[in-house]
């Protein structure tokens, strides 16, 4: 299965991330085999970039420095074949926040839109109740929407909830699932983003292989107990677990 080809391959993983969640994120990765590396400094994210096997894009603590940073990582992951993953946290709760997504995805071309229902409907323009950067509430055609936005940024979107979608535009895979309380902890979302970049770097079919990670990742949720203060932990466990099966 796919972590355990991400253990075989141990791709270097570029992530331009939010601070709240970097350590877990860092952990998460190398849980799994890859490596993780959390350069931000304008100065030096094109040099990093080229050498990565795929590059991460959350703006969950965004501001003018990182994203700076983002436009010239991502521009320079294009120019080298380097896969992009964006993870637009919390799209709608701000025009900053909208401005920089738009930006991004104006100036790079991007693989995978990883987002939740939410930040879907705000990229797409469907009035929603933002909570934050939790997914809030609001109505849509989820999947319409989905291969809507996947047309229009010729990229695979990603929308994690209960049901998870992955959708090219014209296919769409459904991946059931999960423990609830990974939607209670910070940073469920954003290491799985981060995997999705791993997954990236060493596929051949990424809308199957994409597929096939969400029900993995869903399978360690499920794995990790019922207790919310050691979830996180077992969760790395759960992962690790799962990705050196292959051993």
């Amino acid at each position: 299965m796919m972590l355990a080809k991400i253990n075989q391959n141990k791709p270097l993983v570029h992530c331009i991330t939010n601070y709240v969640v970097a350590n877990f994120t860092a952990n998460g990765l190398l849980a799994i085999g890859a490596s993780p590396v959390m350069a931000d400094e304008v100065e030096e994210v094109a040099d990093m970039v080229s050498i990565a096997g795929g590059l991460l894009l959350n703006i969950g603590t965004v501001n003018s420095r990182t994203h700076d940073a983002m436009l010239v990582a991502g521009k320079k992951a294009n120019q080298c074949g380097v896969p992009v993953v964006l993870d637009p946290v919390g799209v709608g709760a701000t025009a900053y926040r909208k401005n920089a997504v738009a930006q991004i995805l104006e100036q790079v071309k991007i693989d995978v839109l990883r987002c939740n229902e939410g930040e879907l409907a705000s990229i797409y323009g469907v009035s929603w109740a933002s909570r934050g950067v939790d997914s809030g509430d609001g109505e849509m055609d989820t999947m319409h929407v989905a291969k809507e936005v996947a047309k229009k940024y010729q990229c695979i979107v990603v929308v994690t909830g209960a049901t998870d979608i992955v959708t090219d535009g014209q296919d769409v895979i459904e991946v059931h699932g999960g423990n609830i309380l990974a939607t209670r902890i910070t940073g469920a979302g954003c290491l799985l983003s981060a995997i999705c970049a791993a997954v990236l770097a060493c596929s051949e079919q990424p809308m199957q292989d994409l597929a096939a990670t969400l029900k993995q990742y869903k399978e360690a949720g499920e794995q990790s107990g019922k207790v919310l203060g050691a979830f996180q932990v077992e969760f790395i466990n759960a992962l690790q677990k799962i990705a050196e099966e292959w051993r």
